[in-house]
């Protein structure tokens, strides 16, 4: 299988000075802030279907027109129509939209962990001109972007991390291997949180390994709004149907960390390819959605969770036994993998040892840390409920994609977080898509022939020449070779007619292995 994955990020948006703000409308302005002349082609919403199950079957569910229908509740009808054109399809391979009262952004497909880490922090340094742009273009008030899940107040949205994988493994088979690991990977990819959401809870600030805990209700399931679900089904493969999944995993957090995006995405892909295997080991655990909760509110740090058929294990255990399964199929086969599995084993060491010798690479210890100095210096008290409110305000703070305010982003300038890719990389990556993806032919596409692009998708681009409407179909454009093909084709097409005509000599798309994953080129500690 390729290598293939991507981040989507829903930002938090506030604007100071305007109690009076449109939220809605706001976001819908950020996001139209990158390109306010409306000349970006179109998203091909028509090509997807939101109803479309994994299991094998299209819901037709009352919940499930609900969901839809709350996508749409705060539009008016002039937004209605803004938000179906106001997405921005941009030259890095990147997409960014409005998804409900959230500016999204999603990045290009990667298939580097280091690539995608600098397309991630891109975003962020897109939606803070997009943010500035805004708040210069209002009368008054200041935007201001999280990259968080929470507002506190019951609401929560998502990261979700995109990994493609074969259509042939059944659903059964990726549900149980997936969910022990997605319910106990909290402990070193949490972002941390103060509070509970959704129900009553202990007096005072209690704090959690993860923001996203507390709002999921069922195992399995298409919703990503009310009932969310430990493995989400929906099932839109950006690819071959008939030979790809794309698995959206909802149940992760928006990591400030350089390190524990890397960490959280490549232990999750490495875990795919032993799935795929069929070499996982048989962890049950008695009721995961619980588990997932219990992990993250577990104050004594032990994370028990009960097996199916008697017994108990823990977080740091279960993740132990991944590990070894992981270690055993796939050390040593590239300097990536060999990065993914050193870090996951440094990381449960020093989370068993000391996990405060995790600060600085995971987002949970070292915002706990941040928040345990704030308390000494102004006096206060984790178990006083008048002070859950300040406690929150830093939360937020830490999560604040501003340089000059965001606690993680001050951290990172002090030389105390790990930052494995360096701010030249991340700002080439605002413009450049990577090179070894299917993203490269569709950024370079709008960058090169963009009058001539009239919608797109992933992985399919609509071009109106003189001779009619052209559709170039991406969804098997995966294999290396097919990859290099394509993305040479575009850069030296020197029109679109020409590049149709180029591409009509190439050799059909056919699914291969991508090989030859380079180590990763920079990281400073």
């Amino acid at each position: 299988m390729e290598r293939l994955f991507g981040l989507e990020t829903e930002y938090g948006l506030q604007v100071d000075g305007d109690a009076e703000a449109d939220m809605v409308a706001e976001s819908l302005a950020v996001v139209r802030a990158w390109n306010p002349d409306d000349s970006d082609p179109s998203w091909d919403y028509a090509s997807e279907d939101p109803r479309l199950d994994l299991r094998g079957f299209r819901v037709d569910r009352p919940h499930a027109d609900a969901e839809i229908q709350q996508e749409t509740r705060h539009l008016r009808p002039e937004q209605v129509e803004a938000n179906q054109h106001g997405d921005r399809i941009l030259c890095n391979g990147a997409r960014l939209y409005n998804d409900h009262t959230h500016p999204e952004y999603s990045t290009p497909e990667c298939a580097r962990l280091f690539d995608l880490v600098a397309s991630d922090r891109a975003g962020e340094r897109i939606m803070l001109e997009c943010a500035r742009r805004r708040t210069q273009a209002r009368s008054s008030g200041r935007l201001r972007l999280f990259k968080n899940n929470t507002d506190f107040k019951g609401h929560s949205y998502g990261c979700h991390e995109n990994h493609l994988i074969g259509r042939q493994i059944g659903f059964d088979q990726v549900v149980a291997g997936l969910v022990p690991f997605l319910v106990t990977r909290q402990i070193y990819t949490g972002a941390g949180k103060v509070g509970l959401e959704g129900e009553s809870g202990p007096p005072g600030a209690c704090y959690q390994l993860t923001q996203r805990a507390d709002f999921f209700r069922t195992l399995v399931g298409i919703d990503t709004m009310d009932r969310r679900a430990l493995v989400n089904t929906r099932d839109e493969p950006h690819a071959d149907p008939r030979r790809y999944r794309r698995l959206h995993i909802i149940t992760g957090d928006a990591n400030m960390s350089q390190f524990a995006t890397a960490l959280k995405v490549g232990t999750l892909a490495l875990v795919l390819e032993l799935l795929q295997a069929g070499a996982m080991p048989d962890i049950r655990l008695l009721d995961p959605v619980t588990a997932f909760r219990a992990v993250s509110r577990d104050p004594g740090r032990e994370w028990p969770v009960p097996l199916e058929g008697g017994g108990h294990s823990c977080a740091l255990d279960v993740q132990q036994c991944l590990l070894h399964a992981v270690s055993a199929y796939s050390a040593g086969r590239d300097a990536e993998t060999d990065w993914i599995l050193h870090h996951w084993q440094a990381v449960l060491e020093e989370l068993g040892r000391d996990p405060q010798q995790l600060v600085g690479r995971v987002d949970w210890v070292t915002k706990e840390w941040l928040l345990q100095r704030f308390i000494a210096a102004e006096g206060l008290d984790w178990n006083d409920p008048q002070h859950l409110g300040w406690l929150q305000s830093q939360d937020l703070q830490y999560h604040s994609i501003d340089p000059a305010e965001g606690l993680y982003r001050g951290l990172e300038a002090q030389g105390v977080a790990w930052c494995l890719v360096a701010e030249d990389r991340c700002r080439r990556a605002v413009a450049a898509p990577p090179g070894d993806t299917r993203a490269y032919f569709r950024g370079r596409c709008l960058e090169r022939f963009g009058a001539a692009v009239r919608r797109l998708t992933w992985d399919r681009i609509e071009l109106e020449l003189d001779a009619g409407l052209v559709s170039i179909d991406l969804s098997n454009c995966l294999a290396t070779s097919t990859v290099a093909a394509y993305n040479r084709a575009v850069d030296q097409a020197d029109s679109a007619e020409n590049l149709i005509s180029v591409l009509h000599n190439l050799e059909p798309p056919a699914a291969g292995d991508r090989t030859g994953l380079a180590p990763p080129q920079e990281h400073d500690t």
